[in-house]
């Protein structure tokens, strides 16, 4: 199955790596294996394997896959968003570096890496855009583990949408005799 290119969008192969460049930016990177050939083809770009091995198909679905989230990345970027859930649990954006407080005795400062913009809605919700789908979610996974959400009081940061599964506190186990 081709991946479709949207107008905007170029995507060059050669020397074993994929360049794409789009409106958000650009990214090049080495994901030809050599069980794989790739060939851009008008508006789409073609990933062909070699044989029916179990390891070339593999290398074949995750290969149109890196390419597909490269070409959405330049298109459309992805995002993810953190909430901070606790009291005085705030985060602040000061230039690029984000100043959060977690309720340790110090503020905790996250310089984003190159490509990655952060940005703060209200005090209690953090967005990481970017191009890079894994970059994105590396930070987004950095930034969660300064405050992991802990099973009794659900404090901690989060991802949008993530439950975190309550656990009984000694009070509640007490009374169960």
């Amino acid at each position: 199955m081709p991946v479709r290119v949207p107008g905007g969008v170029n995507v060059t192969v050669g020397d074993g790596e994929v360049h794409v460049k789009g409106p958000k930016g650009e990214l090049r990177e080495r994901v030809l294996r050599d069980v794989v050939t790739v060939k851009v083809d008008g508006d789409a770009v073609v990933v062909e394997r070699r044989g029916d091995a179990r390891a070339h198909r593999a290398a074949h679905g995750l290969t149109r896959t890196l390419i597909a989230n490269m070409i959405e990345g330049v298109s459309k970027g992805f995002r993810k968003s953190l909430e901070l859930h606790g009291v005085g649990y705030r985060a602040a954006k000061a230039g690029e570096r984000l100043n959060l407080s977690l309720g340790y005795s110090h503020p905790v400062v996250f310089a984003p890496p190159q490509g990655i913009a952060i940005s703060v809605e209200g005090q209690n919700k953090i967005h990481i855009d970017g191009t890079n789908k894994q970059q994105v979610g590396q930070v987004a996974a950095e930034i969660r583990s300064l405050r992991a959400p802990e099973p009794y009081k659900g404090k901690g940061i989060r991802y949008e949408g993530e439950r975190v599964r309550r656990k009984l506190g000694k009070a509640a186990k007490a009374g169960k005799k």
